[in-house]
């Protein structure tokens, strides 16, 4: 056989995640209905002198910009997929995107709080009528988004093999469009707030729900801000060590014919639900890397393995005179 032939065997693709095409229009058409909204919230805010409308329009236009961030983040993962500089391929760029607009919603969560407590220490005669209606309409918009944005997919695997310990679900989301998914949540809960502050101050003439409510969604954000930083946050750093994978590695090893012992393990993701592993082994046995990586082919979640085998011999003890 020629050698380009054997080493052609060898070679394989570095593109780990396949995208995610639809998620990617409906983020492109969330944006226009976004944007659309955004502009009237903002103006009717200021027109009709609502803080809670006001805020939802400003929270809005930090999710007209994160949901344009996600799908440059797609477009972006997508054109690059191929490109030889990134060597475990492109997905993080969509991670990225996650975690930028994560920090989008902090910021917009601040602006919030710090215009509540304006109005809150100086109020200001609301337009109850027209304020609760754009925010209706705002609220509508936000569900609609929501509907096209939900990821709710969960992702279970069975290897063929029994394990002592229950199947388990391996994180495998599109954190690129949990980020949007998030910021058009949180405006949907900015605008039912900013509907029942309305509602209530019309009612019994308290001015100071709407403020209230505006802290209240501030708030809000801020906790689901967190939890996307989180996430982003671990991807991107590598934190991967305590992802259930590291324990099946740790089991085929430890199972396997050949007696052998992991001196070193590197293992961090490169896609949804898809992990890279380098694996350093010590055998007293003939063994080669092709061995354990055949072992380990199980878990088809690892797709990109680099096993080392170092031989391991035993000194032989010499005893006194």
């Amino acid at each position: 056989m020629p050698i380009s032939a054997s080493v052609d065997a060898w070679r394989h693709t570095h593109v780990f995640d396949e995208g995610n095409p639809l998620a990617e229009r409906n983020t492109r058409g969330a944006l226009v209905l976004t944007s659309v909204m955004m502009a009237a919230e903002i103006a009717g805010g200021w027109t009709f002198n609502s803080m809670a409308l006001l805020a939802d329009g400003w929270h809005m236009s930090s999710h007209a910009l994160a949901l344009g961030l996600s799908v440059l983040a797609y477009g972006a993962a997508r054109r690059f997929a191929r490109d030889k500089r990134f060597a475990f391929g492109t997905w993080k760029i969509e991670v990225l995107g996650g975690y930028t607009s994560a920090i989008c919603l902090v910021g917009v969560a601040g602006l919030m709080l710090y215009q509540s407590i304006e109005r809150l220490v100086a109020p200001t005669p609301i337009h109850y009528d027209q304020a609760i209606a754009i925010a209706g309409v705002g609220l509508l918009v936000n569900l609609v988004c929501a509907w096209l944005l939900k990821d709710g997919h969960t992702h279970h695997h069975d290897h063929g093999h029994r394990h002592e310990h229950e199947d388990h679900a391996h994180p495998h989301h599109d954190l690129n469009l949990r980020a949007a998914y998030v910021h058009v949540l949180s405006d949907a809960a900015t605008s039912m707030l900013a509907m029942l502050a309305l509602f209530g101050g019309k009612r019994w003439g308290a001015n100071w729900l709407d403020p209230v409510m505006g802290m209240v969604g501030a708030a809000l954000i801020i906790i689901w801000a967190y939890g996307l930083l989180h996430d982003t946050g671990r991807v991107l750093l590598d934190a991967e060590m305590d992802a259930p994978v590291v324990a099946e590695i740790h089991e085929v090893i430890g199972t396997s014919p050949v007696k052998a012992e992991i001196t070193d393990l590197h293992v961090w993701r490169v896609g949804k639900g898809k992990y890279a592993c380098i694996l350093s082994l010590a055998v007293q046995e003939e063994a080669t890397p092709d061995d354990f990586r055949k072992l380990l082919g199980i878990h088809t979640e690892l797709v990109h393995v680099t096993v080392e085998v170092n031989q391991h011999r035993e000194r032989q003890k010499i005893m006194p005179l």
